[in-house]
């Protein structure tokens, strides 16, 4: 998905690493997700990827771990704090393509701090603590962190896709199974769409039940992009009192 796009789930029988290699493909540009290591593995396969980092799953894991240290944790999140209200200031000023450049001037500092604390932190820690493995996280994923700064476009975090897959996280937990692969690609379609509306702005049951009532007065020689969650409009008439 992008930032007031639609959103497209794929179905995967597992999360083998070839299978960002089916989903991507030859794709170029910058690539935004968590340290999953298929992507990784996709990026050194692909040099033409740029990877993005996501600074929320950074931060998650030194908070997790505060108790800790608490006082040394307290100023890690408030470096990484800093990133995040210059960015709320950016986003109400509607800078745009300035917006990398601004991150080059402003962010140099904080970052430069939350580096030299977080190699400090980890030669004082054990590295199985969980101090320990977020400053091996925070390093060990600085060049995707700090992709952002040579990117206008970007957001700090993978926020927005996380919440777009919550819906379907909650479903694999309470339902544990589909029953079958063809009801798993049938599964995504559904979210597909019904996520995209909320994207959008629309309801989803009224999308899906006046698209539903649509579809099979339609043939293959009738425009189907209006029925596309992007370009839908509700109807002046109600579903039920059509004929």
């Amino acid at each position: 998905s992008r930032p007031g796009g639609d959103v497209v789930f794929e179905w995967r029988l597992s999360r083998r690493h070839d299978e960002a290699e089916r989903l991507l493909g030859d794709y170029r540009g910058v690539l935004h997700s968590d340290g999953y290591e298929a992507y990784a593995a996709y990026v050194r396969a692909h040099p033409q990827v740029e990877w993005a980092g996501c600074w929320a799953h950074a931060r998650r894991r030194f908070f997790e771990a505060a108790f800790e240290r608490p006082r040394t944790v307290e100023r890690v999140l408030r470096l990484i704090g800093q990133l995040y209200a210059l960015e709320r200031e950016w986003d109400e000023a509607e800078v745009g393509a300035q917006r990398a450049a601004l991150r080059q001037e402003h962010f140099a500092r904080p970052l430069f701090r939350l580096r030299r604390l977080a190699s400090a932190l980890q030669a004082r820690v054990l590295p199985k603590s969980g101090l320990g493995q977020a400053c091996v996280y925070l390093l060990g994923h600085w060049t995707q962190l700090t992709t952002h700064l040579r990117h206008s476009q970007t957001k700090l975090d993978t926020n927005a896709v996380e919440n777009a897959i919550r819906p379907s996280k909650l479903g694999a937990k309470n339902w544990l199974f589909v029953g079958h692969p063809e009801a798993g690609d049938r599964a995504a379609v559904i979210y597909s769409l019904v996520v995209s509306c909320q994207r959008h702005g629309h309801n989803p049951h009224d999308y899906l039940r006046d698209v539903l009532l649509r579809l099979p007065a339609m043939t293959t020689a009738d425009d189907l992009r209006p029925l596309l969650p992007a370009q839908w409009s509700p109807r002046a008439t109600p579903p039920s009192e059509l004929p």
